[in-house]
């Protein structure tokens, strides 16, 4: 049996180079809990193929593998140059024109994608290009030109990114693509769906509706990433099943010396709402070509999990890095070394005042905090939906707890929830003796905890109810 269980989980982005089905295999035997379908790179075919092979590859490894699809979203872009790079010199004059040929860009001028852009800006913005290694001024809008001057030259090759420094872009966060991938989400029957670039409430309900729509049961996670996403910030995690902390255009848009500050900000304000929370972006970027991490990178990974984030992401380093199994073995190592040196005492915010709005929450509550009083080795959800185990596991514990379903989409959806398991379990009788028994084997069976150990049980009256949970009881395992 273990003693020591990895809580955080581990979000690893697919593409080429995991499409060897052994090296898929290998990844999930080292620790991978969710993956993530990007849907800005591919075609739904190669999604398709990428689903079935994770979950085939679960299936063989037995155990459950949550899937997590990302939205495009509207990425602001420039577009491409005759040469297919130009170099900016600072204090020169560039133009960005929506009305150019997306393949007539030269030194002095290039297309961009977003034919709005000259709209949004006025004189004096500061726009930044390739996540902000590049920045231009503007000093005039003449129709679809944008006029500005280098501030911070360089290289500047085709289809880089645009920010506006502050924000304020009025892209929407769904487009025409988005709504279409929405679709294939629901069919390829995601676990997870990531709005990118979610603005307020209103884009996050929108994609909900949609996905909805198209008979997809997946949660809806809110990508942080924009300057209004912070100044909605509570709306838009209250409108969220889950937040991505997407620190790429979060640093451009808000600097990047905010970034460390906004990573906790928004972490704290998840867990306080009882969200589900990821950080994300270039959390072991050297190993894209290196064999191990620098150490900037292991204390990067280190502090967001002592922050509380449920899981952190892979993205290019697992998708076209080098070496897609290792980096998952030193995440995982590196999570479990920073997990060990949590202080046990140390707790989420937890309710001191006001009410529950509901019993299966204060049961969660309940048992969280009998368990971190008492010497139990393990705590037992019979859940339907999953929601008792994740407001358990925003208390911060080092007691697992595994959540008893017979549902493979509660299976799949609690695989990011930090410090929660799960299960297959169908219960089939109501006697009270036969279900304590039956859950004891399953437990002794799976080398979860040991004969004589204490656990909590919470379960509902009613079998099958979601939300019914409404007690809980503190047994001692016995074989008969």
């Amino acid at each position: 049996m273990n003693s020591f269980r990895r809580r955080t989980k581990i979000l690893a982005t697919l593409g080429p180079a995991t499409d060897d089905p052994k090296v898929l295999m290998e990844m999930v035997k080292a620790g991978v809990d969710v993956v993530r379908i990007n849907f800005s790179h591919g075609q739904i075919a190669d999604h398709a193929r990428r689903v079935g092979m994770i979950r085939e590859a679960a299936a063989r490894a037995g155990c459950y593998v949550g899937i997590l699809g990302d939205l495009q979203g509207p990425k602001i872009r420039i577009d491409r140059f005759v040469g297919g790079k130009v170099m900016l010199d600072e204090g020169a004059g560039f133009v960005l024109d929506a009305a150019l040929g997306p393949e007539a860009g030269t030194a002095e001028s290039v297309g961009i994608t977003y034919k709005a852009l000259p709209a949004d800006v006025q004189i004096d913005d500061v726009l930044l290009l390739n996540d902000g290694q590049i920045s231009l001024q503007v000093v005039r809008v003449d129709g679809t030109r944008i006029y500005t001057v280098v501030l911070v030259g360089g290289e500047l090759g085709n289809n880089k990114g645009i920010n506006r420094q502050g924000g304020g872009l009025s892209a929407g966060a769904l487009t025409d693509k988005d709504r279409a991938d929405i679709t294939a989400a629901a069919g390829l029957k995601v676990d997870y769906l990531a709005v990118s670039f979610a603005r307020d409430a209103g884009d996050m309900n929108e994609a909900r509706a949609l996905l909805r729509k198209a008979g997809g049961h997946g949660l809806l996670v809110a990508k942080i990433e924009r300057a209004e996403a912070i100044k909605n910030l509570v709306e838009v995690v209250g409108a969220s099943d889950a937040v991505m902390v997407a620190r790429g255009d979060l640093g451009v848009e808000m600097g990047f010396a905010e970034l460390a500050g906004l990573q906790k900000q928004i972490i704290l304000e998840a867990r306080a709402q009882n969200k589900v929370v990821i950080t994300a972006t270039q959390m072991m970027e050297s190993m894209i070509v290196n064999s191990i991490p620098t150490r900037a990178e292991v204390s990067d990974v280190a502090n967001a999990v002592m922050d509380g984030s449920d899981a952190v992401m892979l993205s290019a380093e697992t998708a076209s890095g080098k070496h897609p199994i290792k980096v998952v073995e030193a995440m995982s190592q590196v999570i479990v070394g920073a997990e060990k040196y949590q202080l046990s005492h140390s707790r989420s915010r937890q309710r001191i005042e006001g009410y529950f709005e509901r019993t299966d929450e204060a049961i969660a509550a309940a048992v969280m905090h009998a368990a971190n009083h008492l010497h139990v080795k393990a705590i037992v959800a019979l859940t339907e939906s999953g929601s008792t185990t994740l407001w358990m596991s925003r208390v911060r514990s080092d007691i697992p707890i595994y959540a008893f379903t017979r549902h493979e989409i509660t299976r799949c959806r609690v695989t990011l929830y930090r410090g929660v398991y799960p299960v297959a379990y169908d219960v089939t009788h109501g006697d009270a003796e036969i279900l304590y028994y039956s859950v004891f084997h399953l437990l002794l069976e799976l080398k979860l905890v040991e004969e004589n150990d204490l656990v909590i049980l919470t379960k509902g009256e009613l079998s099958g109810v979601s939300g019914g949970t409404n007690s809980m009881q503190i047994l001692r395992v016995t074989r008969s």
